[in-house]
């Protein structure tokens, strides 16, 4: 097993060692501001105010779309993601990606989780809600799969960095749409959790190769 896992490819290309790393350092930089801005925070304020109308969330059919995207950041749905994943990963023979993805989502949800009681903003007066878990695992899992296409594919700096900040992207804006639409999150809040993912993701894969390449 640890061969395996020492002489299989890099959980994080090399190519995108340079664009990730300064994408986590912005998001990092954005993650702690937005927190410190909605620091014990309750209700509508500032660009959430602006965007929504209230926090009732949407009526059907929209609600039931919503719904559907949210089941993926729910724990089952989020097993049932994971382990189709780190299958395909194994299947492909990418061990460290395997790996990746049930460490990286693990430790993305552990930021956000950490984060919740310390920054304290609520929604609804009791439940903690920044950053959103939801979003920051959706990123978390579209940015893994993206390291995987790369690797796979062979891709070049450019269109590696497109393709993963552009999966990223397109999968914290779903889910970040339909945690708003439920009136689960703050638009502010699905921002903070794409961030979270996006710092969360290539740090741990950048220390899952080193601690690889020294078994």
């Amino acid at each position: 097993m640890r061969q395996l896992v020492r002489t299989a490819p890099a959980a994080l290309p090399a190519v995108l060692r340079a664009p990730l790393a300064m994408s986590a350092a912005l998001a990092t930089a954005v993650l702690v501001a937005v927190g410190i801005l909605h620091f014990r925070d309750s209700g509508l304020t500032g660009i959430d105010a602006a965007i929504l109308p209230s926090i009732d969330g949407v009526r059907p059919p929209w609600r039931y779309v919503a719904l559907v995207i949210d089941f993926g950041g729910e724990p089952v749905g989020a097993v049932i993601l994971l382990a189709l994943l780190s299958g395909v990963c194994w299947l492909v023979h990418r061990i460290r990606t395997a790996v990746l993805t049930v460490l990286g989502v693990a430790v993305t949800v552990a930021v956000t989780t950490l984060l919740k009681p310390l920054v304290g903003r609520t929604i609804h007066g009791e439940f903690l809600s920044y950053p959103s878990g939801h979003t920051a695992m959706a990123t978390a899992l579209a940015l893994i799969i993206a390291l995987l296409l790369t690797d796979r594919l062979g891709l070049g700096r450019p269109a590696a960095a497109v393709l993963a900040l552009g999966l990223a992207l397109l999968a914290g804006v779903a889910m970040g749409w339909a945690e708003v639409a439920l009136g689960a999150h703050y638009p502010t809040d699905a921002v903070g959790g794409f961030c979270a993912a996006l710092a969360a993701v290539p740090a741990t894969a950048w220390a899952l190769d080193r601690v690889a390449d020294r078994l």
